[in-house]
């Protein structure tokens, strides 16, 4: 490996960022979906010439893309050595999600760098489409129970050939959306932000040289590696496990484990989930490459100083066998692998947490909680609005979890309220942080949100929910308690209801006027919550995070009539309870 100096490195690292970031930008800015345009839900990278891994990332884009980007662009790689027929500006399309893919609505384009007529790294985007056929509006159908109900499964396809365009595809795209524009709109964002990376790449290396880069590449992975293993090696050796539960799979209303056994020895770590739940008939299996996926984005979040290359992945062994829900193939159904993920990353948190307890978070709130209202407006034209939603992050050593935030697996942002109603015929009439949401701790956790939203439409509003956390709340650490459970109400006529799997949802109407409402959980706590400052609990019960009952039941805290601390009373609350 030719050896750089470390300013020379450095700079490079920094343009090879910044190409992403720009790839990012421009899909940000041009898309016709809130969920890419608002929400970034989107992710673009730099793949390895020969095995697809992943060489460089975007600081904006959803890592759980990155990891899962490796096994899609190896997929094309594949394919292209199959067939023979690569050449310059050729695209490929495809939304896979047993090959290198998540769920359906992601559509990923790959396209090859050509230096000399050969390939120096590969280009890819990946998007969230808004909507793309199957049985319910949006795609996640809680009651699916093979893909082919999810919506419609693309392999990797050329879009363009050559630099010709094939129009023929894009049709075929098309004639299978409810929403044809929007997605049309995606498409072409995608392909422009693959145009401005493409002609950044050959500007760096014209001015660098192709060696040069190449040196920079391999040099990033292998301090990737090098680092990892060294934040391995600082935990004690040993096997640790952790076991969660989804709540259902959206047919069948039986919990589904989720099980870790972690295994650290000297610079190197197995994490095996063969314990896990077998495959489900409903949604909430994922394949192997998605797993694996985030797991990486779960061990960015523990080990922050790591670059996010694949370099992080090669002290890693993983064991997903494919008689479990985390290494299915087709057709079982996977549209709410989000659901899922979370999970896995949460087991892998909680066994960090058994290996190194200082340095463990309280879980996540965990669950997107995939919300999609649909209907026909006025003018017979179809609308659909899909929305993941906030909660709060886990307590940790630092302080407190973030409130209302969004999951560990990205970076995306919540859409405002404004745009969601500028788009859609609804109105939110409550967006809110939900008082004793959070897991109480020591450093408690992030409280989560009430979101409650009216149809405004003339005819009916159909809705649709694949969430979780209905049943298991995200647990806390070190002493810290539990967060509040996820919770989804709906007017009917006869009054408000909850569905029957508590967290999933299909096949229920609304009316104009009435009303969907939606509590998210908190983060779970760090530590003693009778440790806690009381000052702390006076303040959150101030600021309304804390009810005056929650603070004397979770923390041993008695407040006075103005909201200060009681102090003798306190102290006898404290000494009085059993820990």
């Amino acid at each position: 490996m030719r050896a750089l100096d470390p300013v020379t490195l450095a700079v490079l690292n920094g343009r090879l960022v910044q190409i992403a970031d720009e790839m990012d930008a421009t899909l940000f800015r041009s898309a016709f979906n809130p969920i890419i345009a608002e929400a970034h839900d989107a992710c673009h990278g730099l793949y390895h010439a020969e095995t697809g891994a992943t060489l460089v990332q975007g600081t904006s884009g959803l890592p759980i893309f990155v990891g899962a980007m490796a096994f899609a662009v190896k997929a094309v790689i594949d394919k292209v050595a199959e067939r023979g027929d690569l050449k310059e500006g050729d695209t490929y399309l495809f939304n896979d999600p047993y090959d290198g893919g998540t769920h359906l609505n992601d559509f990923r384009l790959v396209r090859p760098v050509m230096r000399d007529g050969k390939v120096f790294a590969w280009l890819a985007s990946v998007g969230h489409w808004l909507d793309v056929g199957g049985n319910v509006p949006g795609n996640f159908n809680a009651k699916a129970t093979e893909s082919f109900q999810e919506g419609f499964r693309i392999p990797p396809v050329k879009l363009i050939s050559g630099g010709a365009f094939q129009q023929d595809v894009a049709d075929i795209l098309a004639a299978n959306s409810r929403l044809p524009q929007s997605n049309w709109g995606d498409l072409n964002g995608q392909l422009n932000a693959l145009g401005l990376g493409e002609q950044r790449v050959h500007a760096l290396l014209d001015e660098y040289g192709d060696d040069t880069v190449s040196a920079a590449m391999n040099a990033l992975s292998a301090r990737a590696e090098a680092l990892m293993r060294a934040n391995i090696a600082a935990l004690p050796d040993g096997a640790y496990s952790y076991d969660d539960f989804l709540d259902n799979d959206g047919v069948t209303d039986t919990p589904l484990r989720i099980a870790l056994d972690m295994t650290i020895k000297g610079d190197a770590m197995t994490l095996d989930f063969s314990r896990s739940a077998p495959p489900c008939q409903g949604p909430l299996n994922i394949a192997r490459s998605t797993a694996v996926a985030c797991c990486y984005v779960a061990l960015k979040h523990l080990f922050t100083d790591v670059p996010a290359n694949a370099g992080c992945l090669a002290p890693i062994e993983f064991v997903i066998p494919d008689t479990t829900l985390l290494g299915v193939s087709a057709p079982k159904p996977v549209g709410g692998y989000t659901e899922t993920i979370l999970r896995v990353i949460d087991t892998v948190f909680g066994a960090f947490a058994k290996a190194a307890p200082e340095r463990a978070n309280g879980s996540p709130y965990a669950t997107i909680n995939a919300l999609s209202l649909a209907g026909w407006r006025q003018d017979r034209k179809r609308w659909v609005m899909f929305c993941f939603f906030g909660g709060g992050l886990g307590g940790n050593p630092e302080g407190d979890g973030l409130n209302h935030g969004n999951n560990p697996i990205s970076t995306a942002t919540i859409p405002p309220a404004e745009i969601l109603e500028s788009l859609y015929p609804v109105m939110f009439t409550q967006w809110a942080l939900r008082p004793d949401s959070a897991g109480p701790g020591f450093n408690r956790g992030g409280l989560g949100a009430i979101y409650e939203v009216e149809a405004l439409n003339e005819s009916d509003t159909d809705v649709f929910l694949l969430g979780e956390r209905g049943k298991f709340p995200p647990f806390g650490v070190n002493g810290g308690e539990s967060a509040a459970l996820n919770r989804f109400v709906y007017q009917g006529d006869a009054g408000d209801c909850t569905p029957p799997l508590v967290s999933k949802i299909t096949d229920v109407r609304i009316r104009r006027g009435q009303r969907v409402r939606l509590e998210t959980p908190g983060g779970g706590g760090f530590g003693d919550p009778m440790t806690r400052d009381p000052a702390r609990v006076a303040r959150d019960f101030q600021f309304g995070y804390v009810s005056r009952e929650a603070a004397r039941r979770d923390y041993g805290v008695a407040l006075r009539d103005d909201g200060s601390v009681d102090a003798p009373a306190t102290t006898t609350l404290r000494g009085g309870v059993k820990r």
